[in-house]
């Protein structure tokens, strides 16, 4: 990246001269205050600041669907500083941040303060996921519509972490949400088939001596609720799917027209229950890493469109709830900052997806599920000036010691990725340049 020259008082205009907009012909991008005033050769304007983005990628900003920040209350392992920071140099623009926080943002109130938090922390946008049941207990909804008409505007609504298991109170969920579009998230597992479950269910659990989770956990629910969102009318999204026969009746679904749509992890995509041989707490999450013939079908699916959007479920954990015996580990991975070369590794060099397809699955379709403005438009004049240049080129070993986010519990600690987040703009602010947080 060249140094930026000094632009013309009272405008905040860059041009990116050379970057490959979703991986297209090298192209000019003049950034203008909030937005994209053109690309085009010779997109330029007199004493703009000026980036050189030759052999870079150029796409939407990112959006994730599923991140935890912990804040309030487990700011020891998180906070929406360190969150958003990490956020920032892993492409993303928005995130939407989980309930599962302390207290639970099941009221207006605490959604209010996590969307605050993010705007003072300003490295990206943070839209609130507001709780389905007070508490996340399971027993009676939250302030759905209190949630909704705040000044968090909340439409994504999800117990993740706990599945909400009652099928009249997720059709409950699903009949409140529908009045204002609202969508429910669900956490897939059925708490009686997984109780006590550390790994996934097969002949490797039995071997290690670790309790299996059944893939048909998982299922079961999505079953249950793709028939109950059919019935409503009304939008189901399915965190985190992590098995080939999750993918069919997402598939099966969507045949039938329903309103469903599902995610999945960049770490479902490239790690297996094999990893669980080594006893690495890292490697423990839920939905557990599941066999490599699951990733291949998962892989496949948000290939085809099935799934219709990658989300990195981050969960930083503090040191000593990882580094510790594995049964009494927490579930859960970060992700941030190494989704997007993940997705490079295993969809885009393998030839599954091209560049244009990755804005589709980490932009512009989780900014629809999100119900997110300003986000996941195309990368075009008029377009919010939200977009990340990215180098396919560079590979490098991942150093958690080297990460923003306040926990280091990466699954992909020294392993070589491909690929580096050179810069990340949020209308048209540079969050992120030349790799570090602006």
């Amino acid at each position: 990246m060249s140094p930026a020259r000094a632009s013309t008082p009272g405008k905040r205009e860059w041009v990116i001269k050379g970057a490959r907009p979703l991986g297209g012909e090298p192209a000019d991008i003049l950034v203008r205050d909030e937005v994209i005033a053109a690309i085009g050769d010779g997109a330029s304007a007199p004493g703009a600041k000026e980036i050189a983005a030759a052999g870079l990628i150029a796409l939407p900003g990112l959006v994730d669907l599923h991140t935890h920040l912990r804040e309030p209350g487990r700011e020891d392992a998180e906070t929406v500083e360190t969150g958003t920071a990490a956020a920032a140099l892993g492409g993303f623009t928005a995130v939407h941040a989980m309930a599962n926080t302390d207290p639970v943002a099941d009221t207006a109130g605490v959604a209010e303060q996590v969307w605050r938090l993010g705007q003072q922390a300003g490295h990206c946008d943070v839209q609130p996921v507001g709780a389905v049941t007070a508490g996340l207990a399971g027993q009676r909804l939250a302030e759905l519509g209190a949630m909704a008409d705040s000044a968090a505007g909340v439409r994504v609504f999800s117990d993740d972490g706990r599945c909400v298991s009652d099928a009249l109170l997720m059709r409950r969920a699903l009949e409140y949400v529908k009045a204002f579009g609202g969508v429910i998230a669900q956490h897939a597992q059925e708490p009686r088939l997984t109780e006590g479950a550390q790994m996934n269910e097969g002949e490797l659990s039995g071997r290690l001596g670790l309790t299996g989770w059944p893939a048909v956990a998982e299922e079961a629910v999505i079953a249950r609720d793709c028939l109950l969102a059919a019935h409503v009318g009304s939008a189901l999204h399915v965190c985190h799917v992590s098995t080939a026969g999750s993918v069919d009746l997402i598939r099966w679904a969507k045949a039938k027209g329903w309103p469903v749509t599902a995610e999945v992890t960049p770490h479902h995509l490239l790690l297996t229950d094999e990893l669980a041989a080594t006893y690495d707490p890292v490697f423990k999450v839920n939905p557990p890493l599941r066999t490599a013939a699951d990733a291949a079908a998962l892989a496949a699916g948000l290939a085809d469109g099935t799934i219709d959007c990658v989300a990195t479920d981050h969960a930083p954990h503090p040191v000593e709830d990882k580094e510790t015996e594995w049964s009494a580990a927490a579930f859960g991975m970060t992700g941030l900052e190494t989704a997007l070369r993940v997705v490079q590794q295993a969809m885009v060099d393998p030839g599954r997806l091209d560049w244009a397809q990755v804005a589709d699955r980490m932009s512009a379709r989780p900014a629809a599920i999100g119900r997110l403005r300003g986000h996941g438009r195309p990368l075009a004049a008029g377009s919010p000036a939200n977009l990340v240049l990215y180098d396919p080129a560079a590979r490098q070993l991942v150093d958690p010691a080297a990460h923003a986010s306040r926990s280091r519990n990466t699954p992909f600690a020294r392993m070589m990725l491909p690929g580096r987040v050179i810069a990340t703009f949020l209308r048209g602010r540079p969050t992120v340049l030349d790799g570090k947080l602006a």
